[in-house]
């Protein structure tokens, strides 16, 4: 008898050992799951477009004010343009990582947040299918979740290679496009060494203004110099400049090819030139929109 009472309280102090310990690790849990989930902060709107894609929102704690894709981004607090920043800013928002490309600025407040023992993941900027595949991957690890992350860079650069196949598969003769950059009442064309210039490499046309580097202001001698079959704009400029209507009253364009067939093609800006995720379906667009549409 005594031997069986010995062996009911052996058995009740384990269990009661064994119900502690679960409860410690049920306890632990949350405390894990949180380490797993960083606070982000994410400054580019293609760098903010990935988070949403990778299913990682929750995790934003902020974004710059290019970050408007999809359209919830629009209502995460805003540290700022990307290039304006402010460390009191960023830093009032607690972040755990911030992910950007190399031209956020000033290099001071980047200095500065890193100080403070944010993560901090650059993304070097050269206008290329890697600078997208370096998006992805950083995202996957300012977030934990870089098996995801792999997962679906695998699918897009599918995408990436089926477009690149269509584009070459084109013989015909190819568009003159000139890119004006008109979110303001001073537009500027896009010359080498732009996004804007990289994109239409990449849809099969040839870029207008080859001849400098960066953007210079729109002028009538240099539009008649370029004589572009096709305008290539912003959803936003073209908005900006009053519509289409509008636009084609500079007296400027009447100088132009594209002036005389009305040729112009728009996008979404973050589409066009923010070299997100979505650039393998720019490219099949503006591939169809203007180097098709021009051939037919």
């Amino acid at each position: 008898m005594n031997i069986d009472t010995q062996g009911a309280r052996g058995w009740r102090t384990r269990r009661a050992a064994l119900a502690g310990l679960g409860a410690l690790a049920l306890s632990a849990w949350p405390r894990a799951q949180a380490k797993a989930a960083p606070r982000l902060v994410t400054l580019g709107g293609s760098i903010t477009e990935i988070v949403y894609a990778l299913g990682a929102e929750q995790q934003l704690v902020g974004t710059d004010s290019t970050s408007f894709y999809p359209p919830a981004a629009a209502r995460t607090p805003k540290v700022g343009y990307f290039r304006q920043l402010s460390a009191e800013g960023i830093l009032s928002l607690r972040p755990d990582a911030i992910v950007g490309t190399d031209d956020i600025g000033p290099p001071a407040v980047v200095a500065q947040v890193r100080s403070a023992g944010v993560q901090v993941e650059l993304v070097t900027v050269d206008h290329t299918w890697g600078e997208v595949q370096r998006k992805v991957q950083a995202v996957g690890r300012a977030c934990a979740r870089e098996g995801s992350a792999r997962e679906w860079q695998t699918r897009l650069d599918e995408q990436w290679r089926a477009v690149q196949a269509e584009v070459a598969a084109f013989k015909g003769a190819r568009p003159r496009v000139l890119f004006i950059l008109a979110h303001s009442q001073t537009p500027r064309v896009a010359g080498a060494g732009t996004a804007a210039d990289a994109m239409i490499r990449f849809f099969g046309g040839i870029n207008a203004m080859p001849d400098f580097e960066g953007y210079r202001a729109l002028t009538a001698e240099s539009l008649a110099q370029a004589a572009p079959d096709v305008i290539l704009t912003t959803d936003q400029g073209l908005q900006e400049q009053g519509g289409a209507d509008t636009f084609w009253r500079r007296p400027e364009l009447a100088l132009t090819p594209a002036y005389k067939s009305r040729a112009l093609a728009t996008l979404d800006a973050l589409e066009l030139i923010g070299f997100g995720p979505r650039l393998p379906q720019s490219v099949r667009t503006l591939h169809r929109r203007v180097v098709l549409r021009a051939a037919a």
